[in-house]
């Protein structure tokens, strides 16, 4: 399944933590894991997915060049804000 996961850019380090463990769960049940692609949870959640061998795909607001260091495919929208809607129209959850 396309598992959405949305959060903000910034976060505490408790919930980049659970972020990353959720990223990490997600991939080993075989989830590819859609985010925004920015930093925050959506990083932690592609760290936690990359770190288990996972795909997670980020729905960027413009640019590839934005997406965080743990995304595996990066989606330039050019779209801003906009983009979420693609984010939550391609998950099955």
């Amino acid at each position: 399944m396309q598992i959405a996961v949305v959060g903000g850019g910034d976060c505490s380090l408790e919930v980049y933590d659970m972020a990353r463990q959720l990223g990490r769960l997600l991939a080993q049940q075989g989830h590819v894991l859609l985010c925004g692609g920015l930093g925050g949870v959506m990083e932690a959640a592609c760290c936690g997915a990359r770190d288990a061998g996972g795909i997670s795909v980020g729905i960027l607001p413009n640019d590839k060049r934005e997406a965080n260091r743990c995304v595996g495919i990066a989606i330039a929208t050019g779209m801003n804000h906009a983009r979420n809607v693609i984010i939550v129209k391609s998950a099955d959850v």
